[in-house]
């Protein structure tokens, strides 16, 4: 093990022992100051100071480095607005790390910001307040086909780019945004519907499509793409809701939604959240190999949870990519005076399972399970 790797590991460790204490400014500090130390990088201060003092609703970073931007010839520094509807989840943990590393890069800053439960106005109103603030462009999930509309007019007529990431309009809606940078979960929902029937499901089979939040637009695509799938084979499919808060509140839905339905052959999870309650649902109720399950989301109780048999399958939507590679279309949007427009960006249908899982098990930034800024090792040949 080299030198960073033993600095990285005692770093999280000192970290996790810390997990239960109150999340305040003096803690990220201490944090802040143990990570400088550690590590030799001063640098460090600069990059997260302002996050220290951040509210628990947004969260600002400033660029650690700004050598980057002078490869394109400028100094000025750009500030970029990422707007998410549950800023709290676990799944965007490696979507803040690709939005940190591309702002490193370019010598840009960032806010993270939205609502915490799905709440639409919330995000509106952190739309509405990136544009008075004069941003230099957003990043927003558009969970809704109308809501939106109207502020990203008004930014773009201000001349601020916008780009939907990890969620966009439905196909035929109308919304102006100028990309959008991540899975096209109508299809990925298909695909994943398809894959429930080759696993054995039949007709007459009971199917829960497990959702956190019906009718938003960045999972209720995936339960519309399996279920047409599914029923014309003659599944019983049944969309289940449970919360937008992960955890129990999750985890309860799906025990009592399971206490009167325990035919089901398959749990079909569409969300990072409850894909964590399934797996641990399956493996505390000891249903491995008699119910199967589907889920979303490569976090580490999800990986585990197919290396050991719990679940079958889960998909990779890329939440890195959907953060760097945002900020990296609208900063080349700003340098190149507008000459580089934003375009789509699918971040891809990875379906994961036990034969190919075992890369996913490495803590690691792009995964969002570890803050280690540590490249990983190539693979020796590629999948095709």
């Amino acid at each position: 093990m080299s030198p960073d790797d033993v600095t990285g590991d005692a770093i999280e460790r000192l970290e996790w022992d810390e997990r239960k204490l109150p999340d305040d400014p003096y803690k990220r500090f201490k944090q802040l100051t143990r990570r400088t130390a550690l590590t030799g990088g001063a640098a460090a201060i600069a990059a997260t100071v302002l996050e220290a003092c951040g509210s628990s609703k947004t969260t600002t970073s400033a660029a650690a480095a700004s050598n980057g931007s002078g490869t394109f010839g400028t100094s000025k520094s750009n500030h970029f607005v990422m707007i998410c509807h549950v800023t709290t989840n676990s799944f965007f943990t490696a979507t803040i790390y690709g939005i940190q590393d591309a702002c490193a890069l370019t010598g840009s800053s960032y806010q993270w910001t939205g609502s915490n439960n799905s709440i639409i106005s919330e995000m509106v109103s952190a739309f509405n307040s990136a544009i008075a603030a004069k941003a230099n462009g957003i990043g927003c999930c558009l969970i809704d086909n109308t809501a939106f509309n109207s502020p990203v007019n008004t930014a773009l007529s201000q001349g601020i780019p916008v780009i939907a990431y990890n969620a966009d309009v439905s196909a035929g809606a109308k919304n102006s945004r100028m990309a959008y940078v991540g899975q096209n979960n109508l299809t990925a929902g298909a695909a994943v519907g398809e894959a429930i029937l080759k696993a054995g499901v039949k007709s007459g089979d009971l199917v829960a499509g497990i959702i956190a939040t019906p009718g938003t637009g960045n999972i209720q695509p995936r339960i519309d793409g399996a279920k047409p799938v599914l029923k014309a084979a003659g599944v019983n499919f049944q969309e289940v809701g449970t919360s937008a808060t992960e955890g129990s509140p999750e985890y309860n839905k799906i025990s009592s939604w399971y206490a009167g339905n325990k035919s089901v052959r398959w749990m079909m999870a569409v969300d990072s959240g409850d894909s964590n309650a399934v797996a641990q649902f399956i493996k505390n109720q000891g249903l491995a190999g008699k119910v199967g399950a589907s889920v979303w989301d490569v976090g580490l109780p999800v990986v585990q949870a197919i290396q050991a048999g719990y679940v079958t399958a889960t998909i990779d939507q890329q939440a890195y990519l959907q953060g760097f590679d945002t900020i990296m279309q609208l900063f080349l949007w700003n340098v190149s005076g507008g000459l580089m427009k934003p375009t789509n960006t699918d971040t891809g249908l990875g379906i994961v399972t036990k034969a190919n899982v075992t890369p996913y098990l490495t803590p690691s930034r792009f995964e969002g399970t570890s803050a280690a800024k540590k490249a990983l090792s190539t693979p020796s040949s590629i999948s095709t």
